[in-house]
């Protein structure tokens, strides 16, 4: 029986073993949507903490429910590890790491090379092989393709497969989970995209298959460029508006009454996440390659890198007002995850903000109920402050940063001396209160 038949009976058969590398926001989900429909789950991981935690059924993912994960490790349908020869025994293999930027901005793209080394030195013939982590188009191609062969031996097309499909998680999101959220796929060949379009059939309810891997990568870049293009647009309306004693909140809710032509996309301190703010970068760097100047892209990144420093401008401008420095002033940041009621603080606004606060002097707080400890860029750390009405009052301003459901604006309103309200919380206009 050829390789391609075997795999498909397998999948077919429900013996398949599925590997999936990186077990964090994206890998984790992703595997245990796997475990819950029967299938065998490995998951690699280069942290013992994090595969201990697993193999324990401590969840550290809050999109992943409790219930599931104790499940599917306590019904052996996913097991974590530490030890990467263990590839050997997969039959396909999911790369979910992260793909983070340097300090000059350019893709770092040593997770991913550090995982297709593993996977050539353990990888079985007739395994399928597809990369997840956000990345620049040709990333396939150029750079997992060439490792696997040389690295393994083996030819793509005869002995294993290889394809993209970007993974698509909002966290905190409650309707669209891994299961229901539709999958982008695109193969080198047409037999790897039929191998990965089954076997991502068991966690995943609709596939959309693309022509290849190049245009699956240029989708996730897409999707979030739009996102920050967008943002970044309204933001900087935003800025305007505030100079000009207009109501920016009025204006979009007026204009998203025009049932065709507009999407209400809403402004904010800067844009968090690990896709938005990063993705543009990506695409910069490949379109260089070409000789192609992304200039509307690279202004959106502009607008959003300097973002932190206006709500910085906006804070001390606020104290001044009522006649305090911002050197010196004690100043609680309500928030500190980049979208509200989740833990996930990755690239959040607020860091970058209480870094520039705390280098202008300010004795900087925080309270988030999702987040009880935090490290910004520049390496300060923090620990939540417990939030009290004795903390509002005793600090000289509060930032509302992030606009979590517990945050009650009434409350804030009532008992704090100095409102800085970066995500429209506070509805009623007042003396005290400055809105973005």
């Amino acid at each position: 029986m050829k390789l391609k038949e075997t795999i498909l009976q397998k999948i077919t058969d429900s013996k398949e073993v599925v590997g999936v590398i990186g077990l964090g926001y994206v890998g984790l989900p992703l595997a245990v949507s796997f475990a819950s429909e029967g299938v065998q789950v490995i998951g690699f991981e280069k942290s013992e903490a994090k595969a201990s935690k697993v193999n324990a059924a401590e969840n550290y993912i809050s999109d992943v429910k409790d219930n599931d994960l104790t499940s599917v490790v306590e019904g052996g349908k996913l097991v974590a590890t530490t030890d990467f020869s263990k590839l050997n025994s997969c039959d396909a293999i999911l790369i979910c790491v992260p793909t983070p930027l340097d300090i000059f901005k350019k893709p770092d793209m040593s997770f991913i090379e550090d995982s297709c080394n593993s996977i050539a030195r353990h990888m079985k013939k007739g395994t399928f092989v597809c990369l997840e982590s956000t990345t620049y188009p040709t990333t396939t191609e150029n750079v997992i393709l060439p490792i696997l062969e040389e690295q393994s031996g083996l030819k793509h097309g005869d002995d294993f497969w290889l394809a993209f499909s970007p993974e698509r998680v909002d966290p905190g999101n409650k309707q669209f989970v891994t299961r229901n959220t539709p999958k982008v796929l695109g193969a080198l060949t047409d037999d790897g995209l039929e191998i990965g379009k089954a076997i991502y059939a068991k966690a995943i309810d609709s596939i959309h298959t693309v022509s290849s891997p190049r245009v699956a990568e240029m989708v996730k870049i897409l999707e979030n460029t739009y996102r920050l293009v967008n943002i970044s647009l309204i933001n900087e309306l935003t800025l305007l508006c505030g100079k000009m004693n207009i109501n920016i909140w009025e204006v979009i809710d007026a204009a998203a009454t025009k049932p065709y032509g507009f999407q209400a996309f809403y402004p904010g301190p800067g844009i968090g996440g690990h896709c938005i703010p990063l993705d543009p970068f990506y695409l910069e760097h490949i379109a260089k390659k070409f000789g192609f100047d992304l200039s509307m892209i690279h202004t959106a990144g502009h607008i959003n890198n300097m973002m932190a420093h206006r709500m910085t401008i906006k804070i001390t401008s606020a104290l001044n007002r009522h006649k305090k420095a911002i050197n010196g002033s004690k100043i609680l940041f309500l928030g500190v995850a980049y979208k509200p009621n989740i833990d996930d603080s990755r690239e959040s606004p607020a860091l970058k903000i209480m870094d520039e606060v705390a280098k202008k002097g300010g004795d900087v707080l925080y309270h988030d109920p999702f987040v009880a400890e935090t490290t910004t860029d520049e390496g300060r750390s923090y620990q939540s402050s417990e939030y009290s009405t004795k903390l509002l009052g005793e600090v000289d301003c509060v930032v509302i940063s992030t606009n979590h459901d517990l945050f009650e604006a009434d409350f804030i309103e009532k008992n704090s001396k100095l409102i800085v309200d970066l995500r429209n919380v506070i509805k009623n206009p007042s003396d005290k209160v400055y809105k973005l």
